[in-house]
């Protein structure tokens, strides 16, 4: 479950209203029949941070009901720990394979903060866990002696981290690193889609991915080539697809892929809750070019 294509849909929520369930649903079981190795629901793309403990509760349900037997792996990450313990709660009442915690605050968080909170966490687990690492929205940076602690408690059993180097000697020589510090038990998966070749390709197990929510072909492409030592190839469609990587780059990833579903028709218009108001009419058009560019029509 914690090795492959990870793929990760948008949560789609109308401005202010609430979550619609129908197309959630569709995308989620569209990630199912395309092949991914596991379903992300209510990652930072599934925008779990804007939702209601209701609505989160509904949208575990809804993904597991619709995931078609593809393990799914819910977000629980929220201010409190009582309350990271209640959505832990919710997603394994749904059936949730799996769950995935980032270390989210408002005031800044210490490492014994961060501890404390897995700790407290894994002790009501029935289900494996990924650590999230994503200092970029946490404001939060683990260190090394943090994963090789975190890793040692139950239910650890996968760690989300940044994307690494660019060069490829120093990609490897870091996962190489991250493996002497984990159990054998605890895989290492790869985010950031831009350099996910790379992570993929200096042997991490699994791209936790945005793009592959939207677009799990070529996702699916890129991670089938990794894995099968077919590293230029994987970089090759990574490169294909930087047109994208720069729309991410320039307007964040979560903006780019609601207006790809949007313009696909996988979603209204409007999938965003307020405030995020998406890209506007220009920036639409140009990501429709590129999209058609691509030829990621479906």
């Amino acid at each position: 479950m914690f090795t492959g294509l990870s793929a990760f849909p948008l949560t789609p929520v109308p401005g202010d209203g609430g979550v619609d369930e129908k197309a959630f649903a569709a995308l989620v079981h569209r990630l199912a029949v395309a092949g991914v190795d596991s379903i992300g629901a209510l990652g930072s793309t599934g925008c779990y941070a804007y939702l209601t403990r209701e609505e989160r509760a509904r949208v575990a349900r809804v993904a597991v009901e619709h995931a078609d037997g593809v393990p799914v792996v819910v977000g629980i990450g929220a201010l409190r720990t009582r309350e990271v313990l209640r959505a832990a709660e919710d997603a394994q009442n749904a059936g949730a394979a799996g769950v995935l915690l980032a270390p989210v605050s408002y005031q800044p968080l210490t490492e014994e903060d961060v501890f404390g909170l897995f700790e407290e966490v894994t002790a009501h687990l029935s289900v494996p866990l990924v650590i999230y690492d994503n200092p970029g929205t946490t404001h939060f940076t683990f260190t090394d002696e943090l994963y090789a602690r975190l890793a040692r408690l139950p239910r650890v059993a996968s760690l989300k981290i940044p994307p690494l180097p660019a060069d490829p000697a120093r990609a490897r020589a870091r996962v190489e690193h991250l493996r002497r510090l984990l159990p054998d038990t605890v895989t290492v998966g790869t985010s950031g889609d831009a350099a996910a070749a790379g992570g993929l390709n200096a042997g991490c197990d699994a791209w936790y991915s945005v793009i592959g929510g939207t677009f799990p072909e070529p996702a699916l492409a890129l991670t089938r080539a990794a894995r099968a030592g077919r590293h230029e190839r994987a970089l090759a469609e990574s490169r294909r697809l930087e047109p994208l990587w720069d729309l991410f780059a320039r307007h964040g990833s979560l903006r780019v892929v609601a207006a790809a579903a949007a313009h696909l028709g996988l979603t209204a218009h409007r999938n965003l809750p307020l405030p995020l108001r998406g890209l506007d009419a220009g920036d639409r058009a140009h990501l429709a070019t590129v999209l058609e560019q691509l030829r990621l029509h479906t």
